[in-house]
């Protein structure tokens, strides 16, 4: 769960690869050696508590939120943040999920250009779900690949 809150944090995601953390661990489901249900549950929670922290930030700090390190190397951020909100407005929170610098950075301009709180809401937490499962899922077929090729190879 911290895993995945860090990787959802604004500024912290750049530090904390959750999303091989949470494949490894789908490895270990796949090889039943742990349960999928309560990891997949608090992962999501983790996930959801961090890009809503980053959006109170949004809220909180505003717009001088982009002269803070990392987002004053890259002042183009907020502005193209702004524009991916206003196309693809609470999608662009599950697409910003599935995508490495976004995954943090949507949370906090959605923040920033006060996206209605229940819209945020909703596609944060079922986006959460969703990129916890799939990353779990994978690990369980990489697992899958691991003894196919191990039975294939005469493996015991």
């Amino acid at each position: 769960m911290l895993k995945a809150l860090g990787e959802s944090l604004a500024f912290l995601s750049l530090f904390i690869p959750a999303w091989a953390a949470l494949i490894g661990i789908g490895v270990l489901i796949g090889a039943g050696h742990l349960n999928f249900w309560p990891i997949w549950i608090a992962g999501a929670i983790g996930a959801a508590l961090g890009d809503w922290l980053s959006y109170w930030l949004g809220i909180k700090i505003g717009p001088p939120v982009a002269e803070m390190w990392p987002l004053s190397r890259h002042p183009e951020l907020l502005p193209k943040g702004e524009a991916f909100l206003q196309r693809w407005g609470a999608l662009a929170i599950c697409i910003g999920r599935f995508f490495g610098p976004l995954r943090a950075s949507v949370p906090l301009a959605a923040g920033i250009f006060r996206m209605p709180y229940w819209h945020f809401q909703t596609a944060n937490f079922a986006s959460a779900f969703l990129w916890v499962g799939v990353l779990l899922v994978i690990g369980d077929v990489v697992d899958a690949v691991f003894e196919w090729i191990w039975w294939r190879m005469g493996g015991a």
